[in-house]
């Protein structure tokens, strides 16, 4: 007999979508089964009840048996043995269906009894464990989710209990039940041959001992051909009882192995977390927007594959990618009132999803999971010689020095807690520099006796610090902050660019005219981490915008520097490794003697660092042409003013010659005391009115001689 498909019995504790995609198929399986000795049962039961009938349903039973191949069973149907048995079968009984005559307690005993224990006894039970699996499962599901829903913010280690102590139970008794359910459906794929065999075997069997003319109906060839059938079913049910210890024994060790795992927060104690995964697979529950505010989750299967994060639904046939997990940026987050959340950025930063994990140790795991495969990180090498080949693929873009030894020496540190370069000059770049470096010297690149650092110091410490040193001095932050409270750049900015970089170091310098300056300082800031083993690296976001330049923390979205972009006086990438680029920033009132402090940064980029050298050009370009736009709307806005006020000026000049002129018409009338008025009467003029119109007239001359 050929081999027998099985169920997986040490994957059902996981409960992939595969697992269940097998499961369904073996479902399909059963069903055909059933119906096909559903038929079987009828045509032996019509043997059984008439023997009138014997003929017909001989013929029928004869039928079925050819009709066997032409069966497309989902696991068997390539059973080229077992087709070619019932064939013979089929012959034997139809050569024979003329003459049978059924003996009721004979075919009651050997023929109906098997097939009706299968299909009352067998078939039976896996219906019954069919519908209790799918309690179970429902239930697990159901306690998950209550689980899930547990709040951090108002928890109540009562509720947090018995919830907890809901999945266990909910879990073990899904485990438990799958596992009879699978070997079940195992064993039915013997049970299936032998509700075969056996009934025909003893039908045949009848027929012999109840015709005392069998042997000459039956040949010796037949008789062998029986008495084969009946040893291969006897090797076939010492099989399934072998394979039926062995799968009782499998279902205890893997209840025996798998009861911590039913516990959905494990003890880290029991069960370390493992941070040296490249793959990883399990259950998350992922968020999507509903509307503005709100927001639903829904649970599903999440596998990596290659760089990609992959989902798959219960039920699926195969799974969908999620986000491109190449050079991502991933960290644990608060989100709303859910537990263990993390969150994946993409690495342009247009896409990111929250997804929340069972448990602690299985948030932990995806992040290094997903931070190990990110950073194509290798974990058969340890921390540090993965650092010492970082850097020295580093060191292998810039200019060795030969006189490698004697800077060694000066590099030592002495009294200070933080390392110095050497600057002397024609002993560290003999025969080594560039042509445009051999024409200008060490001291006119970098600024002699100058500390390199190689941390990032959080501005509000570097404020204190420098608060505490000079009090009411008003020295202000070697990297860019000013120290006071500055509104953050409008969110409308036209220019977003987000780069993964980490910060070599930096030191400060003299020349700003060259690129030169900043290979140079490559150069010393690289030859100082490889002689003092400095291989950790501070990663950050570097997001380019018109206003300026930021170093966000990717964990906790702070940011760590803030240059105005004003202040980046040159920008340059190295020339053989591209991945390498600094910039050199110029502050003014960084010297207790009011000079300007110029200092050179250089970074490592997962990118081409010429990319970020044009986007900081970039906007450099647009916040020039957005300052001159700005300047010539203010420089039109004060002429429209101007030529208001003129107008302004104008309509006051007119309202006054208007004015002088009614006067001067109002004097003249006046100087003609003889003359009538419109009435008859005449127009005396007192000495107050002459006076009024003296001034008018004294007023009305100086405002023509000053028009």
């Amino acid at each position: 007999m050929p081999g027998i498909d099985k169920l997986p019995i040490e994957e059902t504790l996981e409960d992939s979508p595969q697992t269940r995609s097998l499961l369904g198929v073996f479902e399909e399986d059963t069903e055909a089964i059933s119906s096909y000795f559903s038929q079987l049962f009828k045509a032996m039961h019509r043997i059984y009840d008439a023997q009138n009938e014997l003929s017909a349903a001989t013929h029928l039973t004869s039928k079925l048996l050819k009709d066997y191949e032409k069966q497309r069973f989902p696991l068997g149907g390539d059973d080229e043995v077992m087709s070619s048995t019932l064939q013979q079968f089929a012959k034997v009984i139809d050569e024979l269906s003329s003459c049978h005559a059924v003996l009721s307690t004979q075919l009651a005993d050997a023929m109906m009894f098997p097939i009706t224990q299968f299909q009352e006894r067998d078939l039976r039970e896996i219906v019954i464990l069919k519908e209790v699996f799918q309690i179970a499962s429902d239930d697990h599901d159901s306690a998950i989710t209550r689980y899930s829903r547990l709040s951090k913010r108002k928890e109540n280690e009562k509720v947090k209990n018995e919830v907890m102590e809901d999945v266990y139970t909910s879990r073990k008794k899904q485990h438990e039940t799958i596992m009879h359910y699978f070997a079940s459906l195992n064993m039915l794929q013997y049970k299936k041959k032998m509700a075969l065999l056996e009934p025909l075997l003893g039908y045949m069997q009848a027929q012999i001992s109840f015709f005392k003319l069998g042997s000459e109906n039956l040949t010796q060839q037949w008789e062998e051909f029986l008495t084969n059938i009946g040893t291969s079913v006897q090797n076939v049910r010492r099989e399934m009882d072998h394979d039926a210890e062995a799968t009782e024994q499998m279902i205890q060790d893997l209840k025996a192995a798998s009861d911590p795992l039913y516990m959905p927060d494990p003890d880290p104690n029991k069960i370390p977390v493992n941070r040296n995964l490249t793959r990883k697979t399990g259950y998350l529950n992922t968020r999507y927007k509903t509307g503005l505010v709100s927001s639903s989750w829904e649970r599903q299967y999440f596998f990596t594959q290659g760089g990609n994060l992959m989902s798959q639904s219960r039920g699926a046939v195969a799974g969908g990618l999620v986000l491109d997990i190449d050079n991502c940026s991933v960290m644990a987050v608060d989100c709303e009132d859910r537990r263990f959340c993390f969150q994946i950025t993409a690495f342009d930063g247009k896409k990111a999803v929250i997804l929340q994990a069972e448990s602690r140790k299985d948030c932990e795991e995806w992040i290094a999971t997903i931070n190990n495969i990110s950073k194509r990180i290798y974990l058969s090498e340890n921390p540090e010689e993965i650092a010492a080949r970082v850097n020295q693929s580093a060191l292998e873009a810039v200019t060795p020095s030969p006189s490698f030894q004697q800077r060694h020496e000066s590099f030592r540190p002495s009294t200070q807690s933080r390392p110095k370069a050497c600057r002397s000059g024609s002993q560290c770049s003999a025969g080594s520099e560039s042509p445009a470096l051999s024409s200008l010297s060490l001291d006119s690149l970098v600024a002699p006796d100058t500390p390199i650092q190689f941390d990032i110091i959080s501005p509000v410490s570097e404020e204190h610090s420098s608060q505490a040193k000079s009090g009411a001095q008003g020295r202000t932050n070697p990297f860019g902050e000013s120290g006071g409270s500055k509104s953050e750049e409008s969110e409308d900015s036209i220019l977003h660019q987000l780069y993964i970089v980490r910060f070599l170091g930096c030191m400060e310098v003299k020349a700003t005219e060259s690129a030169d300056v900043i290979s140079e300082t490559m150069r010393q800031i690289l030859a100082a981490r490889a002689i003092h083993n400095i291989f950790r690296m501070t990663e950050s976001h570097l997001l380019v915008t018109c206003e300026c330049l930021k170093l966000i923390d990717p964990q906790t979205q702070v940011t760590r520097l803030k240059f105005p972009l004003s202040s980046v006086v040159l920008c340059a990438s190295h020339q053989e490794n591209k991945r390498l680029f600094g910039f050199v920033l110029k502050t003014t009132g960084g010297r207790e003697d009011g000079r300007h402090l110029t200092v050179c940064y250089v970074f490592e980029s997962n990118n081409d660092g010429e990319k970020i050298c044009d986007s900081v050009g970039l906007a450099k370009q647009i916040a020039l042409h957005s300052e001159m736009d700005r300047k010539s709307t203010q420089k039109q806005r004060e002429l429209d003013k101007a030529k208001e006020k003129q107008q302004e000026e104008l309509q006051k000049q007119k309202q006054i010659e208007k004015d002088l002129e009614e006067q001067s018409r109002l004097i003249a009338a006046s100087s003609r005391p003889g003359q009538p008025a419109a009435d008859g009467q005449f127009l005396v003029l007192s000495n107050s009115q002459s006076e009024d119109s003296d001034a008018g007239e004294e007023g009305l001359k100086k405002g023509e001689s000053e028009a």
